[in-house]
């Protein structure tokens, strides 16, 4: 083989080598630039006002005849519901429930000592939009005693305030979260000298709802996190 038939060959092979150290480089660069992320979060909260609230008003009766004793539940029921109604809570936001009855002498351990053998518990439910209203009347149960109706205190029947309006609220909190999470990753990658690139992964956390605090209740906490990672690019 004379020597202009080895060159060729010679640089086909050169020209192959540099190529293949192309490739190399440049997936090297990929793979390092896809290992070259930030991950960041974004928070939002609102403050709100519950929308619904539901008030158990608990009665109970003591006594040794059922018959009279469903007499008095019932007046006491009457007189509650038009306390009520007399307030300002519709007749449609009012529910009676079927008093339970409670016999002492039928438990396993009773005794006949003296005490009343039978207790009728009876609960009347508010649900109602109408949260100021029905605030109102809970400050105000104690006039009920004039009408010698006393209001049990049984934590079995909480009054419980909700908020409804969540999806209204939902696309604003999220654009929030979001803005707040990218305004994070520019900085950091200000910080290390880089730029923010696309999105690598997102991710949206799951509202939450509580109460602000234990002592006003109808006022409600919503909030949310959002987790993205951003590729960086030099």
């Amino acid at each position: 083989m004379n020597k202009s038939n080895r060159i060729v060959p010679a640089l086909l092979i050169a020209v192959g080598i540099v190529l293949l150290g192309l490739f190399i480089k440049q997936g090297i660069n990929n793979l390092a630039f896809n290992n070259r992320a930030v991950t960041v979060r974004g928070l939002a909260t609102r403050e709100v006002k519950a929308d619904k609230v539901t008030w158990p008003l608990v009665s109970k009766t003591l006594g040794n005849e059922l018959v009279s004793l469903y007499d008095v539940t019932s007046r006491t029921n009457d007189a509650i519901i038009k306390w009520l109604t007399d307030n300002g809570i519709p007749a449609s936001e009012i529910s009676a429930n079927a008093p339970s009855v409670f016999d002492r002498q039928a438990q396993e351990y009773g005794s006949n000592d003296g005490r009343p053998r039978f207790t009728l518990t009876s609960v009347i439910v508010v649900s109602s939009a109408n949260v100021d209203k029905v605030s109102e009347l809970i400050k105000r149960q104690g006039e009920l005693l004039k009408q010698g109706i006393s209001l049990s205190r049984d934590y079995s029947y909480s009054v419980e305030y909700e908020f409804t309006g969540l999806n209204e609220i939902k696309p604003s909190m999220i654009a929030e979260a979001t803005a707040q999470a990218r305004e994070a990753a520019d900085k950091f990658a200000e910080d290390s000298h880089s730029k923010l690139g696309q999105i690598k992964t997102a991710s949206q956390g799951q509202f939450t709802i509580e109460d602000r605090d234990s002592y006003t209740p109808q006022i409600k906490t919503v909030r949310v996190v959002n987790s993205i990672t951003y590729y960086l690019e030099d």
